[in-house]
């Protein structure tokens, strides 16, 4: 169901786990982060929270001066910069580090701070385990009731080397034979893509599903329809209609399982998303070569790779 020279039709077929069919089905969930009041603001910063099942997508426009704290963090998160104009200073109690330019950071669990530079945009990727974050989210009635298709979160391995930042180039350059530009930590993993000039081609969409895990699929720039179908079951009173979401960047669209999905860019100008995924995806984890900080963060110890799909 790839579009034409889509990577992603070489993936494994395996399942992160062995679930039940489905009986129910929950709604895709989409935050547009403009035309909105954001949920936090000061002089200095603008943040938009949403989320869904495992994941919150923190989204910020910030000047110099803002400051992002966090005091009891549970767990591992990572930071975004998508454009090159911002510069920070990430701390926490066993060292610091000076970020600029397109980046992805992971940040460990426990104390950390923030501290913007010079003035842009960021995204914070956090896991719902961080309960006061989850609450200031603007759709988080949406999930007062878990979605029964996904499975329960567990992170993966602590990464090598102990408690520390670790920062990563967002402009690495394309490789033939490698999807996208992935890097994953023990919580979330994120494909830093660098998107597409102008509409993409209607007969050349890449509509595909997951078993029990969630896409977050994050727009930067452009405009986007998100097309999505879910499956018929016996019980048509859970049958859900086709989806054709339309929303600009930037904005947030919580894919859920087992839906059909594809993202259409139809902007005349740059169309780019940032998909994140919570936890790590196994099947990208299992293709050599595709996971640019691997050496970093271990694999589960289940994880292997399958035949690729026909």
């Amino acid at each position: 169901m790839y579009g034409r020279n889509d990577l992603r039709a070489s993936l494994a077929t395996a399942k992160s786990a062995a679930g039940p069919t489905p009986t129910a089905f929950k709604h895709a969930s989409y935050a547009p982060f403009y035309g909105t009041d954001p949920q936090e603001a000061s002089d200095t910063a603008q943040t938009w929270y949403a989320r869904g099942q495992t994941l919150i997508v923190a989204y910020s426009e910030v000047q110099p001066g803002a400051v992002f704290e966090r005091t009891d963090q549970p767990d591992e998160y990572a930071l975004v910069l998508p454009d090159g104009d911002v510069e920070l200073d990430i701390e926490i109690p066993e060292g610091s580090e000076t970020v600029s330019g397109r980046k992805v950071a992971f940040i460990p669990a426990g104390q950390s701070r923030i501290t913007v530079r010079k003035g842009g945009r960021l995204v914070r990727l956090i896991t719902t385990q961080s309960a006061d974050l989850a609450d200031k989210c603007v759709n988080a009635d949406a999930y007062a009731q878990p979605d029964p298709n996904v499975a329960p979160f567990q992170p993966w391995p602590d990464p090598v080397g102990g408690r520390k930042i670790r920062v990563y180039a967002g402009d690495v350059a394309p490789e033939q034979g490698r999807f996208g530009r992935i890097y994953r930590g023990s919580t979330i993993m994120v494909n830093f893509g660098d998107g597409r000039p102008g509409p993409r081609a209607a007969d050349n969409l890449s509509p595909h599903h997951h078993d029990d895990f969630e896409q977050y699929s994050v727009a930067l720039d452009g405009d986007y329809i998100h097309h999505l179908r879910w499956p018929w079951i016996s019980d048509s009173t859970q049958w859900l209609p086709d989806d054709h979401e339309h929303i600009a960047a930037p904005s947030v669209a919580v894919i859920p399982p087992p839906a059909t999905h594809t993202s259409q860019g139809v902007a005349e100008g740059l169309n780019r998303l940032l998909d994140v995924f919570c936890p790590p995806r196994a099947d990208f984890s299992a293709k050599p070569g595709w996971v640019l900080n691997a050496d970093d963060y271990p694999m589960q110890q289940e994880t292997k790779e399958e035949e690729p799909v026909a």
